[in-house]
């Protein structure tokens, strides 16, 4: 069995698969990050539009109230 250990091939074959398996974890990590990113970016856009739609709602109401009228000069 010792010769086995020692074979070359054998050591390659392992470091090449211990090689793939961290690389698959690597892959899950960033396709993880990247969907967070994208959820928090979803989340943000959401929060400026709704601040947007804010605005504008507030901007709407300004301009449909009524406009003083001038008072009248009381003997002119």
């Amino acid at each position: 069995m010792s010769e086995l250990s020692n074979d070359p091939k054998i050591e390659r074959l392992t470091r090449q698969r211990l090689a793939a398996e961290e690389g698959a974890k690597a892959l899950e990590e960033v396709a993880k990050k990247a969907a967070d990113v994208r959820a928090n970016m979803a989340r943000l856009r959401a929060l400026r539009l709704a601040k947007e739609a804010q605005e504008i709602r507030a901007e709407i109401l300004v301009g449909n109230r009524p406009k003083p009228k001038p008072k009248k000069k009381f003997g002119s």
